[in-house]
């Protein structure tokens, strides 16, 4: 029968050869000890392994001639060959061992002191050998990392003996110590973040340039002290009533048909479509479906000069009609038939049979332009100060307006009807005028651009805000206008919120309230940990947030712009004085 030999190493332990056994996978297990194996030595030992056995459903057997190893086997009724190949028996109790008596609290003593016995007995015997050997201290030395490493292994052993007799309370203090494991880990790498605000004080200071300015926004150079003037404007309406005197046709259009025709001189076809022209003197018809002639070549009587010479030099002669309708409507375009004088767009030649009939008269009233020109020349006076109000209120704090610009016009007049359409019974006709009230502004991010491009700093300040912004002796020359762009300008430290945790990442929070404090122009900076626990600022920079707060001297807040905040409101005013100026155009 097959079994499983399991050879045993001096240094293996009693849990080490009960973990043997339960992986054995046949039913027999063979032990085979080492001749100095402390761990058979023990009686505790012994009914362990042969218990282990009964648990794994395996049969357990020594391979030893040990006597005291057959004694305590003896003593267990375990099983014991004196090789593998002879079979196992169960050693008979002697005398000694069978008055040996163990209680359990001696049993349960020699389980805990089992391993230290064993290891405690090999280490004597080494220790005999080396006395035996003559060896002096120095050779004993490399003995006590050996002892060291066995008192880490019977400690381990016993710890693995504890999880193994009590696993729940086991199962339990690890999940305690993963939980206590995460709980650190985010506490001291995932929670830890900072707050950052510093309050900032900045120094005002007065601005002076003489400017000029453009019409043409392709002219435009900051640079070079030349800023676009933007044409603001909007459009009001005046009214006034006035008599129509035109007049228009709306009778019926004439129908009827005419006759097309073509030569062919080989398989072919002519489209006439439909809205084809047709015209005879001054009167137009149009035809209003698609129509086509053709010849397949061969077929000879379809051809209207069949069986005449002239098909010869002209080709098959193909007709057909097509129905039209006038033009316009009106009696004058009841005619007669005429073969002569027609036209058309159609590639093919026409003439008329039939008369065209059904054209009838209806004179309506209309506007026509003489009307409208009339009725301008009525309309006086402006309403300057409503409309000038109104222009205002379109234009954003975001432009500076130039007052001495504003000016109106008045356009082209617009009939209600319009010149040519019908005025209805008891419809009075009215003109509206547009007047445009217009006004130059300049991009108040524009003159900001010049003030800074125009202000010598240090290179470790920068402007805050520019406030009180205004043009000063604006005059128009006949190469453009001139003025002198004054303002009021307040500059303060150049920092950044990068700059700023480049410098204190990874420092205390308190350093780091000292080397931001350090700057000049800073007022106060405050610190606030996410965590009572969060001493030092993170080393991750996502972790920290930098809050500036601008103030000038007299305490106000400063709203500092952001990098592209000015061309965003630029882009949304346009969009707003567009809308606005619909709007007005509606009213």
């Amino acid at each position: 029968m097959n079994k499983d030999v399991i050879y045993i190493e001096p240094e293996d332990d009693i849990t080490d050869i009960i973990s043997k056994i339960e992986n054995a996978k046949e039913k027999i297990v063979a032990l085979v000890p080492p001749k100095k194996a402390g761990v058979f030595r023990s009686v505790v030992n012994i009914k362990l392994i042969s218990k282990a056995g009964a648990s794994a459903e395996k049969n357990v057997v020594l391979v030893t001639s040990d006597p005291s190893i057959l004694k305590l086997a003896a003593a267990t009724k375990l099983p014991v060959a004196k090789n593998l190949q002879t079979a196992p028996v169960i050693p008979k109790e002697d005398a000694e061992v069978a008055e040996v008596e163990v209680s359990k609290e001696e049993v349960d003593e020699e389980a805990k002191d089992a391993e230290e016995e064993a290891e405690d007995e090999t280490t004597t015997e080494e220790d005999a050998k080396e006395d035996e050997a003559g060896e002096d201290e120095e050779e004993e030395e490399p003995v006590k990392p050996k002892k060291e490493k066995k008192a880490t292994k019977k400690f381990k052993n016993k710890f693995l003996n504890w999880i193994v007799t009590h696993k729940k309370l086991s199962i339990i203090c690890g999940i305690g110590i993963l939980v206590l494991l995460i709980f650190l880990i985010w506490a001291l790498f995932i929670a830890p973040a900072v707050n950052v605000f510093v309050s900032i004080k900045t120094d005002s200071n007065n601005f002076s340039e003489a400017i000029s300015f453009v019409k043409e926004q392709s002219q435009e150079n900051v640079d070079e002290g030349k800023i676009y003037l933007e044409e603001r404007k909007i459009e009001t309406e005046n009214e006034v009533e006035f008599k129509a005197t035109g007049e228009r046709n709306t009778g019926e259009k004439a129908t009827g048909e005419v006759v097309v025709y073509t030569y062919f001189k080989e398989k072919s076809a002519v489209a006439i479509n439909a809205g084809s022209v047709f015209t005879i003197g001054n009167l137009s018809y149009v035809s209003s479906k698609d129509a086509s002639l053709s010849w397949d070549g061969s077929n000879m009587e379809v051809c209207g000069n069949n069986g005449q010479s002239s098909i010869v030099f002209w080709g098959c002669l193909v007709s057909g009609r097509v129905a039209v309708t006038a033009s316009a409507p009106g009696s004058d375009y009841n005619i007669a038939a005429s073969e002569t004088n027609w036209s058309t767009t159609a590639p093919v030649k026409v003439y008329s049979d039939k008369a065209m009939a059904g054209g009838t008269d209806n004179i309506i009233t209309v506007v026509q332009q003489s009307d409208v020109e009339k009725a301008k020349d009525e309309l006086s006076g402006n309403k300057e100060a409503e409309n000038k109000e109104k222009l205002y209120a379109t234009i954003t704090d975001d432009n500076l307006i130039i007052e001495s610009t504003f000016k109106q016009t008045t356009s082209n007049a617009t009939a209600t009807p319009a010149v040519g359409e019908e005025v209805g019974d008891g419809v009075t006709p009215k003109l509206k005028t547009t007047t445009t009230t217009s006004v130059y502004v300049i991009d108040k991010t524009k003159l900001e651009e010049l003030i800074k491009e125009k202000v010598d700093l240090p290179d470790d300040k920068k402007i805050f805000e520019i406030r009180n912004v205004y043009i000063d002796g604006f005059k128009e020359l006949d190469s453009g206008f001139t003025g002198k762009l004054k303002a009021v300008y307040y500059t303060g430290p150049k920092l950044t919120e990068s700059e700023l945790v480049e410098k204190i990442m990874g420092k205390g929070i308190g350093d780091a309230r000292r080397e931001i404090n350090d700057i000049e122009g800073v007022a106060e900076v405050k610190m606030d940990p996410s965590y009572p626990w969060v001493m030092s600022v993170p080393t991750d920079s996502n972790r920290i947030t930098v809050t500036f707060e601008i103030k000038d001297q007299e305490g106000n807040r400063i709203e500092e712009k952001a990098e592209g905040e000015e061309s965003g409101k630029k882009d949304n005013k346009d969009e707003k004085d567009e809308e606005d100026s619909k709007e007005s155009k509606t009213e």
